[in-house]
């Protein structure tokens, strides 16, 4: 597996990463836990050496299905985990009960993860959503604190707007960011790409495959369950879905030149944009990972960029790709 480093640290990581979202549900029931640590397992022996959790998901148990996979791996891999959401009366943090970036807090929450993944150290420390009510220099500074006492690494923010990110990073070195970013939400363009490319930071997109629409598995006809969060996405009503297929079937038209498959392509289109760019695609299934980390080996002409980003700006896409509420917490 080729290696890239998050902007302008010391940070070196796989091409690829893998998202580990799913692996305790979100897009169905979850997977069977000894399955999930069977493929992380494999993801390492594939040369994956970059994975992403959070505290929300499950929440607590997708920390501690990656401690428990990775754990014989200490020191081989890099594992990014996530704070900023507030707990709820059970004590469990969750998006309906908003956000909570107090310095007190992110260190009662690193504490937890550290024991969750079973590490000196978190390699990789995000702050989840940007929380309004606290001054980002505030969230930057208990970082700092954090990093200086040795329980983590280095400092990275999701889905922060432009002129938050530069505030924090005047602080605390932002090492690395995460957006969604793909072909089919190309938002981090107009102002986040550029200053990661001014300050030096890393760019980690999440949603490399639209979730999962660009592998072409998906159509009009799917059905999702109501436990899937897709269901209730408004980039995945049927009409949408419809509406969208234009970009997949570019996807495969592509593909098919290059002995490839769409969520191949649309891999590989991202690692071209930037060389400081490391996607993190998700999946519970040995196949797909196999066919992710295949991507590193597609090498996209300047025509063939060319030709996609043409095509694309013909393409509108349709439907908003979160629900109302979720996406009233990004960019701020």
């Amino acid at each position: 597996m080729k290696q890239r480093r998050l902007g302008n640290s010391d940070l070196n990581v796989s091409a690829i990463g893998l998202g580990c979202m799913t692996m305790t549900g979100g897009y169905s029931v979850s997977p069977n836990r000894q399955e999930m640590i069977a493929l992380l397992r494999k993801a390492v022996e594939l040369g994956v050496t970059f994975f992403d959790t959070a505290e929300v998901y499950g929440p607590f148990i997708n920390e501690e299905l990656v401690g428990e996979a990775l754990e014989p791996f200490k020191g081989q891999v890099v594992i990014a985990t996530k704070f900023g959401f507030k707990h709820d009366h059970n004590n469990r943090p969750t998006p309906a009960a908003g956000l909570d970036s107090r310095p007190e807090q992110i260190k009662r929450v690193a504490e937890a993860s550290l024991k969750r993944l079973r590490v000196e150290a978190i390699d990789l420390f995000y702050q989840h959503r940007v929380d309004p009510n606290v001054p980002i220099e505030e969230v930057a500074g208990a970082v700092k604190d954090l990093i200086q006492a040795g329980k983590v690494r280095y400092f990275g923010m999701s889905e922060a707007g432009a002129h938050t990110l530069r505030r924090a990073h005047a602080v605390c070195t932002v090492t690395a960011v995460q957006y969604e970013y793909s072909l089919w939400w190309r938002r981090p363009e107009q102002d986040i790409l550029p200053l990661c490319e001014e300050l030096g930071i890393g760019f980690v997109p999440y949603s490399p495959l639209g979730k999962g629409f660009l592998t072409g598995k998906i159509d009009a006809t799917t059905h999702f369950d109501s436990t899937d969060l897709r269901s209730r996405i408004p980039r995945f009503t049927s009409e949408a879905r419809k509406a969208n297929q234009a970009l997949v079937d570019l996807l495969d038209e592509i593909a098919r030149q290059h002995h490839a498959t769409p969520a191949q392509i649309a891999l590989a289109w991202l690692l071209a944009q930037k060389p400081w760019i490391v996607p993190i695609p998700g999946t519970t299934k040995l196949h797909r990972l196999e066919e992710n980390i295949g991507a590193v080996k597609v090498e996209l002409t300047s025509s063939d960029l060319q030709r996609i980003n043409d095509a694309v700006a013909l393409i509108p896409i349709q439907g908003a790709r979160y629900p109302e509420e979720l996406e009233r917490m990004t960019y701020l």
